[in-house]
């Protein structure tokens, strides 16, 4: 497996395909998912002739199962130690959910001439928990439902999640994958539970006002108006309003994990923002 290890010592799974002078992509899982969610995208725009990278965050997939260091801060950091090993320059970087945030933050303070394009799926961005500043949030016991579901029982919760609110599989008619189902299973739980729960704070709480501000470069934002985990009207609307250069694109009846279910309507719209 191809991994690096990071200044704390922690190593980091990632794949790298593709001709190592083309213009790379790097991808950004969600929580608590691995680069393999990625699995449909990497082989189409390595169809395309791109480069294409894919890591999985600390305490995630195939990385160390870290007690430590899970906040995205850290998350950044991560990134950038590994977009230096790769020497990656002028890379889009596509995230999806907690992926979303991620990049955000690293793209927010990456060094110059790193990043060309970023692409924010379903993402977090600016903030999700409810508070004060933002009183239509989701409520913080929503967040603490998902820690006592994780710590009671994880392997049950993992195959409630994207069995309904996920995809949509739990809304009349849908076209329910049971192969999804058990591939985010599977992500899930290769993961480390201690990570995991760290990392609902993060998607919850982490802040990303500033970076969204801060962001110099083109930036597409999509996102499915029925998506169920990361409510539209808290994510997607409010963070077009912040970017300097953004277009939003946003898909009726689509949910949370849109890409995954709708690589046929999302790639193309992807590809189209890569070669603009």
């Amino acid at each position: 497996m191809s991994t690096i290890t990071t200044s704390d010592g922690t190593t980091l799974f990632y794949k790298d395909w593709g001709p190592k002078d083309a213009q790379p992509i790097m991808f950004h899982h969600g929580w608590p998912l691995s680069s393999d969610d990625w699995d449909n995208q990497m082989l189409f725009f390595l169809s395309h002739g791109y480069r294409v990278i894919a890591h999985d965050r600390r305490g995630h997939g195939r990385s160390d199962q870290t007690d430590a260091g899970n906040d995205m801060d850290t998350y950044a950091a991560d990134v950038a130690v590994i977009t230096r090993a790769l020497d990656l320059h002028d890379a889009i970087h596509i995230g999806h959910s907690t992926g979303g945030g991620e990049v955000t933050r690293y793209a927010a303070r990456a060094e110059r001439g790193r990043v060309a394009k970023a692409v924010l799926i379903a993402a977090i961005p600016p903030v999700m928990v409810k508070s004060d500043a933002n009183p239509d949030g989701v409520p913080l016991e929503v967040f603490d439902g998902f820690r006592s579901a994780l710590a009671a029982n994880r392997a049950q919760f993992y195959r409630d999640v994207p069995s309904g609110p996920f995809y949509g599989f739990n809304r009349e008619g849908a076209n329910v994958s049971q192969g999804l189902i058990d591939n985010w299973w599977r992500q899930g739980m290769a993961g480390g539970a201690k990570a995991h729960y760290d990392c609902i704070a993060v998607f919850s709480e982490t802040d990303f006002t500033e970076d969204l501000k801060a962001l110099n470069v083109p930036v597409l934002i999509l996102h499915g108006e029925d998506d169920q985990v990361v409510p539209i009207g808290n994510s997607a609307y409010k963070a077009i309003k912040l970017v300097s250069d953004g277009t939003l694109k946003t898909y009726p009846g689509l949910s949370h994990g849109l890409f995954a279910t709708h690589p046929d309507v999302v790639n193309p719209d992807l590809l189209a923002f890569i070669r603009a």
